[in-house]
């Protein structure tokens, strides 16, 4: 389970966000490459981009329902909005 205290500091600012759990198994940047992209600096992935339409909200959801490691979370205030 993602815990935002162990937030990874690299990630956009917004709604989604990944931990320090990630294993960079390649699955959330496969289902959303345009907002999820490896740091090559930390070896883990990132948010880089915060989704906007309710399109691309699906495709965190379903990288987030796909990671493995449970590595991917979401601000629970921003989610409610949405």
């Amino acid at each position: 389970m993602p815990n935002i205290e162990d937030r990874l500091p690299q990630n956009a600012s917004g709604r989604f966000y990944v931990d320090n759990t990630c294993i960079d198994c390649d699955m959330c940047r496969g289902i959303a490459p345009d907002f999820f992209r490896r740091d090559d600096d930390i070896g883990q992935t990132i948010v880089v981009r915060q989704p906007v339409t309710d399109a691309d909200i699906q495709l965190c959801m379903e990288a987030l329902g796909s990671c493995p490691s449970e590595s991917i979370g979401q601000m629970e205030e921003l989610a409610r909005s949405h």
